[in-house]
């Protein structure tokens, strides 16, 4: 009469025989697999084993029956670079559009939430719109009195007689027009802002309602 050591071991047996057939079929299935590929000579080679000489170039994988299943692409050739940056581009950019999906479920209710956000956050960049309006408007109105007195001297004046213009007064009007362009510069990065602010809201609002198919 057996033991219970050999019973527990006839039965591990039969309970891994299953996964050994597994194994095996996997690894005659990988041994069935044909390699189709074309010498220096335009001559076309069949085998399981692509030789050294061609291993740098791309190959055609074949079923059994000897059908065209894909195609291996050699490493370290163009195309298998590209191919590679491709797929971790896109590897990328699905996992970059899933953060911000679970981001946009997580922050937001409601289509109304994000109108509400939208307006709230435009309201701000619009206030500081205003105050930078007005400051462009204040240097422009500086650098109009500095030229009205610069008009006196010369090469602002008309006149032949007319004296230099004074070096502290030169040099108003030189900080005048830098501070200007600086402002002018400045309002425009913001409007961009809020034009890129509203832009971004709209394509918030569009993907919220297509993940909760709201129409």
């Amino acid at each position: 009469m057996p033991s219970g050591i050999s019973r527990m071991t006839n039965r591990l047996i039969l309970l891994a025989l299953p996964l050994l057939a597994l194994v095996l079929s996997a690894a005659q299935a990988e041994a069935q697999k044909v390699y189709r590929w074309v010498d220096k000579n335009g001559q076309v080679h069949y085998g399981d084993k692509v030789p050294p000489e061609y291993a740098s170039q791309n190959r055609d994988v074949l079923n059994k029956s000897g059908i065209k299943v894909g195609t291996e692409l050699a490493a370290g050739t163009p195309e298998a670079i590209k191919a590679r940056e491709e797929a971790e581009r896109a590897q990328a950019a699905a996992a970059e559009q899933a953060r911000r999906d679970r981001m946009l479920l997580q922050t937001y209710q409601s289509p109304e939430e994000i109108e509400l956000l939208r307006a709230r956050r435009l309201d701000q960049i619009d206030a500081q719109l205003t105050i930078q309006e007005q400051s462009l408007a204040n240097l422009k109105q500086r650098r109009a009195e500095q030229m009205r007195q610069a008009s006196r001297y010369a090469p602002h004046s008309s006149k032949p007689d007319a004296p230099p213009l004074p070096e502290g007064l030169a040099g108003d009007l030189e900080q005048s027009a830098s501070d200007i362009r600086v402002q002018e510069e400045n309002l425009q990065k913001k409007r961009e802002e809020r034009e890129a602010v509203d832009r971004k809201f709209d394509e918030d609002l569009e993907r919220f309602k297509e993940l909760r198919k709201i129409d």
